[in-house]
């Protein structure tokens, strides 16, 4: 009898220490929020959480990724419609402050990221000519980078590159 108890003990202790270890990868930062409010930063390694659902692990991948901006029409300055499409590089930055920012400054980083792109671009391509735009690729792509780079640094998001994937013409 007192085995069972004592197997019973054991079991129990083995599945809450299970429950409040995690681990964290080398290419992702954690926030642990206890209660739902942030409450300590979470760098590669084990990390020890209070078990019973009072606190949560937010993980957030710090590699680079790419989100294509899909293709979109636009008008360019000598009014033909030219399809747009365009990649974007980037990735959160590894710092406590930029993973809090990513996760809590801004909705989904994400699409927010695709929507500016496609905003960027038609306020540049449209101002552009279809042969200009064509011929000057390198321009667009720094311009796109220039304000990507603005527009996100308060998101705690690194652009690490734009590219100009086509301009179909109509």
């Amino acid at each position: 009898m007192n085995y069972i108890l004592t197997g019973i003990i054991v079991l129990a202790v083995v599945i809450l220490l299970g429950s409040m270890i995690r681990t964290v990868r080398p290419t992702r930062r954690g926030l642990v929020e206890r209660f739902g409010k942030y409450d300590r930063f979470s760098s590669p390694g084990l990390t020890f959480l209070l078990p019973f659902g009072v606190e949560r692990l937010v993980e957030v991948n710090i590699t680079e990724q790419m989100v294509s901006s899909e293709k979109r029409e636009i008008i360019t300055a000598d009014s033909l419609n030219a399809v747009v499409d365009s990649n974007i590089y980037f990735k959160v930055k590894p710092d406590e402050d930029s993973v809090k920012a990513s996760q809590y400054g801004v909705n989904n980083y994400t699409e927010q990221i695709i929507a500016l792109a496609k905003t960027t671009l038609r306020n540049i391509i449209g101002t552009m000519t279809l042969k200009q735009a064509n011929s000057e690729r390198s321009t667009i792509n720094k311009a796109l980078y220039d304000q990507l780079s603005k527009e996100t640094a308060a998101w705690g998001i690194d652009i690490v590159r734009t590219e100009l994937k086509e301009i179909v013409p109509p």
